[in-house]
């Protein structure tokens, strides 16, 4: 049981603290309600790019990092479709740094061009490397548009174009920072080694003088549902054929969340799982294949990803895929399969929550989502899955219609 209080500031800062005597070092983890999905069509990647500007220094504090690494704390972020995430770790006599360096770099950034410019090319290299550079890194930019064609989930976090980022100026740069960046659009959660009433006392005293800012209204287009299959087929120079397939799922709170969180663990749980069981040990079809979902807060996407081995064709390897997610409405074997990834989601959720870390970024994600207390209860809903409800929701997303296919065939010789 993660025990916790909760306070809310006057400026509408969101404080959420739970106490761990058993470390000695405190968490925190402030979470920006402000992801991709916020940005223009026309101007994308600035939520990632802020990812990389809230370090390069603020008003009074020209880098961020060293005070933090002189009193023996460590730190990081990130940034996904719906939020920016930033945390950090310290011994609790140093706590009041933590607090120091994040109250000041959400009061206001350093905005100047030199900084502007060191990020841009930090994050546009990133780009090329990992996007670009990579054989298959662009098949998420291809994937998103495909299965996407209203929602700002059609481009990734880093952006659907890398010049959108390198025609940022400073004047967007300010724009996005004052009607995104504010106490009353943030969550502070803090854990370890502290008590509530000096968290409360010094999340009052460092971020409390912050003013409440004007947020810009949320007002994302709904996506349609898909009603037939699409697919894409690219010719690339690459080691080996490969297959992407995404399916539509619902939003973060859905109750089909965890269902489809547990099947895609039955069909991917590492050697054990389906996929590898009968696509790669026993067909030899596939040299690796894994299925996820997005967890994404507005609807999102299971994926499933795999390589063939040499020789063999896409459209039998993607037949064969069919077949296994077609075996999911088999309930014969389906109850005892969800019982063990039941019991080993359950296993390492137990262990997670023995990070102060994790308990102070769950914490966070949980109150965005409108209760908090997940942490402590949205283990129930995965113990009550069973095996007919596997079923009934393979039955239900899995279809034909509501699948979009990435297709790469490979021009190398011999591949």
């Amino acid at each position: 049981m993660v025990n916790f209080k909760k306070i809310t500031l006057e400026n509408g800062l969101k404080v959420l603290v739970h106490e761990d005597n058993s470390t000695p070092l405190v968490a925190m983890n402030i979470l920006y309600d402000v992801g991709s999905k916020d940005e223009d069509p026309g101007r994308t990647g600035l939520a990632h790019l802020f990812e990389h500007l809230m370090f390069g220094g603020s008003i009074n504090i020209p880098e961020y990092d060293k005070p933090l690494q002189m009193v023996g704390g460590e730190n990081n972020a990130f940034t996904n479709n719906d939020i920016t995430n930033y945390y950090l770790t310290v011994p609790s006599e140093n706590i009041e740094t933590g607090f120091w360096l994040e109250s000041d770099r959400m009061f206001g950034l350093d905005f100047s061009q030199k900084n502007l410019e060191t990020q841009k090319s930090v994050v546009i290299e990133e780009f090329n490397q990992r996007y670009l550079n990579q054989p298959y890194g662009d098949a998420i930019l291809k994937l998103r548009p495909l299965a996407y064609k209203v929602h700002p989930y059609r481009w990734p976090a880093i952006g659907m174009d890398i010049n959108h980022v390198a025609g940022v100026d400073l004047e967007n740069v300010k724009e996005f920072f004052f009607s995104h960046y504010a106490p009353n659009n943030a969550i502070l959660a803090i854990t370890g080694n502290i008590t509530f009433e000096k968290a409360a006392e010094l999340s009052s005293l460092w971020f409390g003088p912050i003013p409440k800012r004007t947020i810009s209204p949320r007002n994302l287009p709904v996506e349609p549902p898909q009603k037939e299959a699409r697919s894409i087929t690219i010719e690339k120079d690459i080691p080996s054929d490969a297959i992407y397939k995404v399916w539509h799922i619902g939003p973060r709170n859905n109750p089909d969340f965890h269902t489809l969180d547990l099947i895609t663990d039955l069909l991917a749980g590492g050697e054990s799982g389906r996929l590898h069981t009968k696509l790669v040990r026993d067909k030899k079809l596939f040299s690796e294949i894994n299925a996820y979902l997005t967890s994404d807060i507005d609807p999102g996407l299971v994926i499933l990803q795999g390589k063939l081995m040499k020789g063999v064709e896409i459209e039998y390897a993607d037949n064969s895929i069919a077949e296994v997610l077609h075996g999911l409405k088999d309930i014969t074997n389906l109850q005892d399969e969800m019982e063990k990834v039941r019991n080993k989601y359950e296993s390492s959720t137990v262990f997670s929550n023995t990070s102060i870390l994790n308990k102070a970024v769950s914490l966070a994600h949980y109150e965005l989502l409108g209760d908090p207390d997940l942490i402590n209860s949205e283990v129930d809903a995965y113990r009550a899955v069973s095996g007919e409800m596997g079923a009934d929701t393979a039955e239900k997303y899995f279809g034909l219609s509501n699948c979009s296919s990435l297709y790469y065939k490979s021009t190398r010789k011999g591949a």
